[in-house]
């Protein structure tokens, strides 16, 4: 991370590799190369998946989800917390309901000023009446009923985040990550 400027966050949840996909699109690894903080909320559903986050991304914070099995569960906490660069962050897979979900996310985390959440595959971006953002990336391999697949992207700077960015992955670039994994099955 800058000492001198701001904060790269990328934020993603429910890759789901290998069940919704078979590997994750170049476009994201690329994001995770650049990023100085990756926020995973959880549904990794593989360990090979954590460990080539943890390879790559020069500071990850992450937590499991609800389809990751007891190998993950033992690395990852439900609920991560951390402060960079003055922003108090949690994560957590699961909030419930989007009906009353700012306010039991808000009386749930009352220390934080973000709450990155994932599950329904859903981005979502919001702010309470208590000031606690809520961000929920989507999935990047699994966009179930939206249109495309998602991650955010975003800064930390001056003690406050900013510059959130939605980024849709078009199909030329999740084609592009079937194809490279179609080679690489094909070499082995």
């Amino acid at each position: 991370m800058s000492d001198t400027g701001p904060i790269r966050l990328l934020i993603v949840s429910d890759t789901h590799v290998p069940k919704r996909a078979r590997s994750l699109p170049g476009r994201l690894l690329r994001e995770v190369d650049d990023a100085d903080v990756v926020v995973h909320a959880g549904d990794w559903v593989d360990t090979a998946t954590l460990d080539l986050f943890e390879a790559r991304a020069r500071r990850l914070v992450g937590v499991y989800g609800n389809n990751d099995g007891r190998d993950l569960r033992a690395r990852l906490p439900e609920i991560a917390r951390v402060e960079l660069g003055g922003v108090r962050i949690a994560v957590v897979h699961e909030t419930g309901p989007a009906a009353g979900r700012e306010q039991r996310c808000s009386a749930a985390f009352p220390d934080a000023d973000v709450l990155v959440f994932g599950h329904s595959h859903i981005p979502w971006d919001t702010t309470t009446a208590s000031g606690l953002r809520l961000l929920n990336p989507g999935s990047p391999t699994d966009r179930r009923r939206q249109p495309a697949c998602t991650y955010l992207t975003a800064t930390i700077a001056d003690g406050a985040l900013g510059d959130v960015r939605l980024v849709a992955l078009s199909r030329d670039d999740r084609a592009d990550h079937a194809a490279r994994a179609d080679r690489a099955d094909r070499a082995s």
